[in-house]
């Protein structure tokens, strides 16, 4: 089925998330409560809730998004290329510039949203921010009542399972077996939020995300044998 995909119809995304308060006291009384009971699946024994606050991000109820990436490609004869543009600043602005653009240009039934392990974290996180920033929630992230082949989502990591769900595969692993530049040249997840709140990088942030939508692209090349990107291949819009 890959290979009837047309990448002109595909969006890839990527989104990096930090926790919504950068130090657990900074919570109201009640959250410091409801923050310990969200995470103690998770927790070591030698965590504490104050400590494991840094992990946050992963949760849209204690997390934010700080910025989304996306890239398509233009398909034009002979000629290919790879765009590329990130959205960040206020949280609240970031659904929205997402929003306009799969409204105006990636709204049709044939378009699809791409992602790596999408379908467990990034397309939920945004929709649950959408609904707790009083956003009206997008068409393609309302799943209720669709059935599997409704859904517009391509997940590499699904793709990689064949159906074997029994492991994550991280988007730096698939990237190495598939001989791709691997996109963790820089920082990993485990340091966005003390990049964002200590650091104030949130150019090395837009780095790091857009690196991820590079990759996931290549990887669904290299899933579609095509030939991979060039360098001039790939356009910065920001």
């Amino acid at each position: 089925m890959l290979q009837k995909v047309d990448l002109t119809k595909v969006l890839f995304l990527d989104i990096e998330t930090v926790p919504e308060k950068e130090n657990f006291d900074q919570l109201s009384n009640y959250r410091k409560e409801l923050c310990p009971q969200k995470s103690a699946y998770q927790r070591k024994e030698e965590e504490t809730p104050e400590t494991f606050n840094r992990k946050a991000g992963i949760w849209a109820e204690f997390g934010k998004i700080v910025c989304i990436s996306v890239g398509y490609f233009i398909i034009e004869k002979d000629l290919r290329n790879f765009r590329i543009k990130t959205f960040f600043g206020e949280e609240k602005q970031l659904p929205l510039d997402f929003k306009a653009l799969l409204d105006i240009h990636f709204s049709l039934r044939n378009h699809v949203l791409c992602s790596h392990n999408g379908k467990e974290f990034d397309f939920p996180f945004i929709a649950r921010r959408m609904i707790i920033q009083s956003i009206d929630s997008l068409k393609s992230l309302n799943l209720f009542g669709k059935k599997p082949w409704e859904i517009p989502h391509i997940d590499t990591m699904h793709l990689w399972c064949f159906g074997d769900f029994k492991h994550y595969t991280s988007l730096k692993l698939l990237a190495e077996v598939l001989g791709i530049p691997s996109p963790k040249d820089d920082i990993d997840e485990s340091e966005v939020a003390h990049v964002f709140y200590v650091d104030k990088n949130i150019a090395r942030i837009l780095t790091y995300c857009e690196k991820d939508i590079v990759t996931i692209a290549l990887v669904i090349l290299q899933f579609k044998n095509e030939p991979l990107l060039e360098s001039d291949e790939i356009i910065w819009l920001n």
